[in-house]
């Protein structure tokens, strides 16, 4: 567990056994805990469980919020499955989950009927291009670099466009072995963007939740599988989220931005990316490849899809509390977790968003 999670959660159980002390001194007119209108007043009678599935790119994040959702609202149970964006979208349309997590828009193809679902922004993350080189522990990659790598054009290490792109860097002939998802994944759908923008008509596999990877490439399910595969395998790159990569202890390069400048993926970099990103009328919003000297050009932004309206008036109130909480509260967890919270403007929207939910 992250430490910083852990320390605000040792805090909590220290605050709350203070209050309980306290609440021994026989004060009878005593507020209860919490402020008029927190959480723990705003939430403590709900009751009932909510199904979600998705993406695993913000799984980190997601079960952070739903720990902390739960001390406010113990009534109520949240069961956050990461299937993976296209699985997640997938069992949304079938009716089989209250909602869904997607790093991904929803396309005709992905099974969820026009009209039938809001986008909630979340929070924002980079993708980081983590690798395990031995006697490498610093890299530069160009977009253009990045793309022959990833379409194995690139076959080792020693190759002179990594060279190029790493002055004074001593690089070995160690063969590159390419790790991508294996399910169908809004990661993947960002980081093929990424390089559909980035490197223009260098990059030749397109873009989606899936793509047609070379077969000596190596597929792991959820950003957990490609760490793993990276972590175990000298020569391995992969696409992972900062969150996973940090938590398997991976190295990751700098990517070379709109700017001319390497970048390392951070929460910095992230929010750079997020101040110049346009957000449409659905809000859905994308800060791949964002200008600025400081940007980090893998930023992928993350959503929950809701229904508009929900047959279970009790359904409908536990969805918009669990966002509410998780757009107000729940966003001061994101940089515990390595994610960045949503710009102001954005998450005014989203909690617009969230109150034309209907039950």
């Amino acid at each position: 567990m992250n430490r910083n999670v852990l320390s605000r959660r040792l805090l909590a159980g220290v605050a709350v056994a203070a209050l309980a002390l306290t609440g021994c001194g026989g004060n009878d007119n005593a507020e209860p805990a919490g402020n008029d209108g927190s959480a723990a007043n705003e939430y403590a009678n709900l009751s009932g469980e909510l199904k979600a599935s998705g993406a695993s790119f913000p799984d980190a994040y997601y079960q952070e919020v739903i720990s902390a959702f739960k001390d406010e609202a113990p009534k109520v149970t949240i069961n956050y499955n990461a299937t993976g964006s296209g699985t997640g979208k997938k069992q949304f349309g079938e009716g089989l989950v209250d909602f869904a997590g997607t790093d991904s828009l929803v396309k005709d193809s992905d099974g969820v009927a026009p009209g039938s679902f809001l986008y909630v922004p979340t929070v924002a993350a980079p993708i980081t291009v983590s690798y395990n080189l031995e006697g490498v522990d610093k890299l530069q990659l160009s977009p253009e670099t990045l793309a022959k790598v990833f379409q194995t054009d690139i076959k080792t290490w020693n190759d002179p466009a990594i060279a190029a792109d790493n002055p004074g860097v001593t690089l070995p002939n160690t063969p590159i072995v390419v790790a991508h998802r294996s399910d169908g994944s809004g990661t993947t759908s960002n980081f093929t963007k990424y390089l559909a923008a980035a490197a223009g008509s260098t990059w030749k596999l397109g873009s989606g939740d899936t793509v047609a990877w070379p077969a000596s490439t190596q597929g792991g399910e959820k950003n957990t599988g490609v760490a793993q595969i990276v972590k175990q395998t000298n020569g391995a790159v992969g696409y992972v989220d900062l969150s996973d990569a940090k938590a398997t202890g991976l190295t990751y390069a700098a990517i070379k931005n709109k700017d001319g400048q390497y970048v390392l993926p951070s929460l910095e970099g992230t929010t750079a990316g997020l101040e110049g990103a346009e957000i449409a009328d659905d809000l859905s919003y994308n800060p791949l490849n964002a200008a600025g000297a400081s940007a980090y050009p893998i930023t992928a932004p993350t959503f929950i899809i809701v229904k508009p309206s929900y047959d279970d008036a009790n359904k409908a109130q536990l969805v918009k509390a669990f966002l509410k909480f998780l757009l107000t509260d729940g966003q001061e967890l994101a940089p515990e977790v390595d994610f960045a919270p949503l710009p102001a403007n954005l998450k005014e929207k989203a909690l617009a968003q969230v109150d034309k939910i209907q039950g």
